[in-house]
């Protein structure tokens, strides 16, 4: 939209209507220094967004960075973007207090099981 309002802009400009310019003329030096500050603005928008559509490095991340409170509704289960019926980004980092109890690490459950079981087979052979 911002070449409609760009064209607007030059359209209703002295450039244009008083001056018998063509818009494009009026977009070139010289003629283009005379614009009104609006139309500079729209202007340099206009390329601005031009130039990011053949960019490649702004080709995936877009013009605008992600917002912060996007990634914060996420996080806590409210993001919009779904992935297999749940949000995309959420369950990543679980909330704790600081008291959860370290998990045991599976070698030292493993370690304990065959204790257990080499205690239960002795017991048995002294009853025999």
């Amino acid at each position: 939209y911002a070449g409609e309002a760009l064209a607007q802009c030059l359209q209703e400009s002295d450039c244009v209507m008083v001056q018998r310019n063509s818009a494009a003329d009026c977009l070139r030096e010289p003629l283009s220094s005379e614009l009104p500050l609006k139309c500079r603005q729209l202007k340099k928008g206009f390329g601005e967004c031009k130039r990011g559509m053949v960019d490649m490095r702004k080709r995936f991340r877009g013009n605008m960075p992600v917002a912060y409170r996007t990634m914060e509704k996420a996080e806590e289960g409210t993001g919009y973007q779904l992935y297999a019926g749940r949000p995309a980004f959420a369950g990543g980092v679980k909330k704790t207090d600081g008291n959860e109890p370290i998990p045991q690490d599976w070698r030292e459950v493993e370690n304990e099981k065959w204790k257990a079981e080499q205690a239960a087979m002795a017991q048995q052979q002294q009853k025999k």
